[in-house]
């Protein structure tokens, strides 16, 4: 086998994309010491998409002084990698690990990453990938647009920077005063979520609770959501209540579409096209990808099934290696799975399967090698 391809999800809460890359890769090289392996870390948008397009493409890491969810100074980061494109992880300045137990979506705000937007443009940036997941914020992207100069005007005429708790005040929106650096700027969103804007599967019912939200909350989120795409639609024509992922981090993936021109994409793809993956991955012997539990919602598109579909074009077999297999999976092989397998090698609970799931992955590897070798690969 002279060359494998690696483009595991993290097993959340167990272990990060970059740290199975590298268990991966260790018990291959054990096995075929001269095979090339190529590690693409994958993560899903929030905490660690900086890291995981840094270590599979090289690049750098930017820090500045932005505004945190409660626009208190910090410092926070994106990447800046290939010819000018900058990964912005909307985590590092609005994630709810921030907020730790002062959790308060109503008043959180996405500022901080307009201000990475911007900087990153202002740099030389001409592509702006963001990463959507893990906020603590249901301000429908407002604070990032402020940020980045578009205005906001309550009915009385007054400026203000909206969050959740005063969409329903907005009465006029002005977006002339955007930052030109950002007029001309691809800008994508990557999620891995379809939710729409508001309603029962919107941004405040469905996301808002864990971010703080009481029952009463949740209903005054998503009244404040849909009275601002209500202006959001008069005033600059666009539509976003019904848009697959505008529901996305309390509405940011919503409020790039409308106040920065971006295109929401599942994060999967975002990462096979921006790495190159057909390219890379085109003479390869195997492809292993994987994530936590593989189950019917893997079905929707998410990381093995989205590499397993680019996987099966270019005609190289795929394993995924999983934490736990849901029933139901089996499209899976339609869709260019050649093969699954748990690393949970004995019947545990999840806190103790958590603590061997390392050494446990290692020996599923290395048992694939074993299989491998002697098949003559």
């Amino acid at each position: 086998m002279e060359k494998v391809v690696l483009i595991p999800d993290s097993f959340k809460g167990t272990m990060s994309s970059m740290e199975i890359c590298e268990i991966m890769k260790n018990q291959i090289k054990t096995h075929y010491p001269r095979s090339e392996v190529i590690s693409i870390p994958v993560a899903d948008g929030g905490e660690g998409s900086v890291d995981a397009f840094l270590t599979a493409m090289g690049g750098r890491k930017v820090f500045t002084q932005v505004k945190g969810p409660y626009m208190e100074d910090m410092q926070a980061f994106y990447g800046v990698i290939g010819s000018g494109t900058a990964v912005v992880e909307l985590a590092a300045c609005a994630g709810l690990p921030l907020v730790d137990d002062d959790k308060h979506p109503d008043k959180t705000t996405t500022y901080g990453v307009g201000q990475l937007m911007e900087h990153a443009a202002i740099h030389g940036c001409n592509k702006i990938i963001v990463g959507i997941g893990g906020s603590c914020t249901n301000d429908l992207g407002t604070g990032a647009a402020a940020a980045a100069g578009i205005k906001f005007y309550d009915k009385e005429g007054n400026l203000f920077v909206p969050t959740g708790g005063t969409l329903c005040e907005i009465d006029r929106i002005d977006v002339s005063g955007l930052n030109p650096a950002l007029r001309n700027v691809e800008i994508v969103g990557m999620c891995d979520i379809d939710n729409p804007l508001y309603g029962e599967n919107g941004a405040a019912c469905v996301f808002a609770p864990q971010k703080g939200a009481d029952e009463n909350l949740v209903k005054t989120l998503d009244k404040g959501l849909r009275s601002a795409s209500r202006v959001i639609r008069e005033q600059l024509g666009i539509d976003i209540a019904q848009i697959a992922g505008a529901g996305a981090a309390g509405g940011m993936g919503g409020g790039l579409i409308a106040f920065f021109g971006a295109e929401l994409q599942m994060g999967i793809e975002t990462i096979l096209n921006t790495v190159g993956f057909d390219s890379l991955a085109a003479n390869a012997d195997l492809i292993i990808s994987g994530e936590g539990k593989m189950d019917t919602q893997s079905l929707r598109g998410k990381v093995v099934i989205g590499v397993a579909r680019h996987a099966k074009s270019l005609g190289v077999p795929l394993v995924a290696v999983v934490g736990d297999i849901g029933d139901g999976i089996e499209q899976a092989y339609q869709e260019g799975v050649s093969g699954v397998f748990s690393i949970n090698r004995v019947a545990v609970d999840f806190k103790e399967a958590k603590q061997r799931s390392k050494s446990d992955l290692a020996l599923t590897i290395d048992n694939l090698m074993q299989f491998l070798i002697r098949l003559g690969q």
